[in-house]
């Protein structure tokens, strides 16, 4: 995924709010599910919502206001409930500026652990 980065994204130091990287690698999560075949709002019908157990971020390069940034995501592991996977936010010069890894746990509507099924699960491989 491909963003420019807007004043609204950084700090009074120009440079992008820390929090801000996770809504960046949640936009890239959205992408990644939907490539595989899944809208988030499809899965939510079938009674599947998937949220965060665990997070992780190194901040390695600074990102300023006016930068294009890539965002990419890979899955690093798959369960019957749980996919772990692992963003890589690059500058336009290819530099590594932030890596992270993200845990989502498959949950029902009622916030319990809930098999994601295996056509969720194979897709996600």
């Amino acid at each position: 995924m491909q963003k420019t980065i807007f004043y609204h994204d950084t700090d009074c130091g120009n440079v992008v709010y820390y929090g801000n990287y996770l809504k960046y690698f949640e936009e890239a999560r959205t992408l990644y599910m939907a490539e595989k075949g899944f809208s988030i709002t499809d899965l939510m019908q079938r009674g599947l919502y998937f949220v965060v157990a665990r997070q992780e971020v190194e901040y390695k390069y600074p990102v300023r206001y006016g930068n294009v940034i890539n965002v990419d995501t890979k899955v690093l592991e798959v369960s019957d409930i749980k996919i772990v996977f692992e963003n890589t936010i690059t500058n336009q010069d290819g530099r590594l500026c932030t890596k992270g890894k993200t845990t989502l746990v498959c949950v029902n509507a009622s916030g319990s652990p809930t098999p994601m099924g295996a056509l969720v699960k194979q897709a996600m491989l």
